[in-house]
């Protein structure tokens, strides 16, 4: 887990570095590309039936994006990138014990943004900028660890992915949908991610991810 956590960032410095001498950043009225670095915490839990869901639990989210204008005449905005994010939940069960599941992922969205300027003022020459976006995400599961420690107080750790034993599937995909603001280089959003595909590998019950995401970053 540090080496991949140290893996993206150095990843994500070196797209800002590149980004410098290829992009004119991100603007409403540019037709070039532009770059930028996220990083991030999220709130997740398994939306499952036959009372199989978990609860809330806090992840991070890291990862590099880059964006492009489709349209002259219209502030249509296409942008990807790759993130590094985790999800999961917990719960405790009567009579059984306490259940922590966390789910890590390497996630691909491909997501369209509207820009809306907003004028803060007529003697700012710096654009704020609102941008609501939708679209999908395509994500894998690149490691995951169960635990849960029983009414004897005793612990049981496994592989969340893996085997046909283990309860997760390790494809994800689902729509991600939110509002970003960008003022100045520096990038805000809120947003949350619906998941789609069943990620449960008990033929007896679904299982979902839901996930409501903050994220901070720059714009190159």
């Amino acid at each position: 887990m540090k080496r991949l956590l140290t893996t993206m960032i150095a990843l994500t410095l070196c797209a800002a570095t590149f980004a410098q001498y290829n992009s004119g950043g991100f603007a409403m009225d540019g037709d070039h590309m532009y770059y930028g670095i996220r990083f991030g915490v999220n709130r997740s839990h398994i939306a499952a039936d036959r009372h199989n869901d978990l609860d809330g639990r806090t992840g991070m989210t890291l990862g590099g994006v880059v964006g492009l204008r489709c349209s002259n005449s219209t502030p249509v905005f296409l942008e990807s990138g790759l993130y590094y994010t985790e999800r999961g939940g917990k719960k405790f069960v009567n009579h059984y014990g306490d259940v922590q599941t966390r789910l890590s992922y390497l996630e691909l969205p491909v997501l369209i943004k509207y820009g809306i300027t907003l004028n803060p003022s007529v003697f700012d020459t710096n654009e704020l900028v609102l941008l609501p976006f939708v679209g999908p995400t395509f994500a894998f599961g690149v490691g995951g660890k169960t635990k849960i420690t029983d009414i004897d107080g005793e612990r049981h750790k496994h592989d969340a992915f893996g085997s046909k034993d283990n309860r997760y599937k390790r494809f994800d995909m689902g729509f991600k949908f939110g509002v970003g603001l960008e003022y100045n280089m520096l990038y805000l959003e809120l947003g949350y991610q619906l998941g789609v595909a069943n990620i449960s590998n008990d033929d007896n019950y679904d299982a979902h991810n839901r996930n409501f995401f903050c994220n901070v970053g720059i714009n190159f």
